[in-house]
């Protein structure tokens, strides 16, 4: 004969908890690693280049006097080119490696009218630096 005495015998809940907690762990685990402040080791980062390449070459082949267009042709077209003022462009560059610069560089243009008057940043024609 069964009784019943309402009291009910204890539960081991502890394999209840334990699906929740390796679920939580993985979730945890993604989100930290999604958010790029955490990666793997030895994971690939592949470089970056943003803006104008721009190398002491072109830089020296920059005249006093050479009209827009001129400029246009050795520097390329400026990133930054002030649609208030025309008479400054900037070429700024920057190579990564994920959140690593490896080289940055930015120049300056500055003309008068349509004359190329002033050079200016991390490369300057050898007028300029005088």
């Amino acid at each position: 004969m069964l009784v019943r005495t309402g009291i009910m015998p204890p539960q081991q809940l502890k394999w209840k908890f334990q699906p929740m907690r390796s679920i939580f762990l993985a979730v945890a685990l993604a989100m930290l690693t999604a958010c790029g402040n955490f990666g793997f080791p030895g994971v690939y980062r592949i470089d970056i280049e943003q803006g104008n390449i721009v190398t002491q070459e072109m830089i020296d082949q920059l005249q006093p006097g050479m009209n827009q267009r001129q400029v246009r042709f050795i520097l390329g077209t400026p990133l930054l080119e002030d649609s208030f003022n025309n008479e400054r462009w900037d070429y700024p560059y920057v190579i990564r490696n994920g959140t690593e610069v490896i080289r940055e560089a930015k120049v300056t243009v500055h003309f008068d009218g349509d004359s190329l008057v002033r050079v200016s940043g991390d490369y300057l024609p050898a007028w300029a630096a005088n």
